[in-house]
């Protein structure tokens, strides 16, 4: 990194990012590489998309590591934090990360009115419950002057029939931003949400194979198309980087400028 390149990360960072191995996640892990941190990346099931991005990311020049990590298993974090530190030490030999990226989730779709209570909990662990309870138990090994990134989505400022319980945990998680902006602030550690809008990825494949669906999106964004997954993972990597080290409790959208 130049002196003046402060879109770089500096020398020596490393991310975890979970839900990595796939679609946002994996462009997120690849972008922070590209930019220069190493980076950590979390798969629930499917270990060898995992490995295939970690290789991508050594291709790079980086290091990279994967875990197995299901955030709605609250149980499970302190095996996982153990897991972390062990990955931590052997492969970098630090007992600390820089920047967490609270990535992983679900789709649950359902009107309002045939929204089941199994499906609610499904979200809010995953989306709200596992994110807090994660953070909490990582805080110990996120080092001084590191950043929290947590996705959101463009359905907190725009509402789109059926996804409502979706979009109220990801309006908790901004709100949860804020206070850990605030109460992280001694550490200076920054929290921030990047709140996509629709991207086309395998995660939302099932939704824009549906006839019209892609078109009319387009048509109500700005810039007249929908967004791809590197349309995001660069705006993360920004937070990480020294240009983006003043910018704290913040939810920055990346549509497209959509239903303006």
């Amino acid at each position: 990194m130049t002196p003046n390149d402060h879109s770089q990360i500096a020398p020596g960072k490393i991310a975890l990012v979970t839900g990595g191995s796939r679609g946002l996640g994996k462009n997120i892990a690849l972008q922070l590489a590209r930019a220069g941190s190493d980076v950590i990346l979390t798969y629930r099931t499917k270990k060898e998309e995992g490995q295939a991005v970690a290789a991508e990311i050594e291709g790079l020049g980086r290091g990279a590591e994967t875990l197995p990590l299901d955030v709605a298993d609250i149980g499970g974090r302190d095996a996982f934090k153990g897991e972390l530190e062990g990955a931590l030490r052997s492969k970098w030999g630090r007992e600390s990360f820089d920047f967490l990226v609270n990535n992983a989730g679900i789709d649950r779709r359902a009107p309002f009115e045939r929204a089941s209570e199994a499906e609610f909990d499904e979200l809010l662990n995953v989306h709200f419950k596992g994110v807090f309870f994660l953070t909490q138990a990582l805080l110990p090994l996120i080092a001084e002057g590191g950043r929290i990134v947590n996705t959101s989505t463009g359905l907190t400022r725009f509402s789109i029939p059926g996804l409502a319980a979706y979009a109220s945990m990801k309006g908790a998680i901004e709100v949860l931003t804020k206070y850990l902006a605030k109460e992280l602030g001694p550490r200076r550690i920054t929290a921030n949400v990047v709140a996509p809008g629709p991207i086309e990825t395998d995660f939302t494949r099932e939704s824009f194979e549906h006839e019209g669906v892609k078109e009319f999106l387009a048509k109500q964004t700005a810039l007249g198309r929908v967004g791809v997954a590197d349309d995001i993972g660069g705006v993360v990597a920004f937070l990480c980087s020294e240009a983006g080290r003043w910018v704290n409790a913040q939810r920055i959208e990346a549509s497209g400028g959509i239903f303006l």
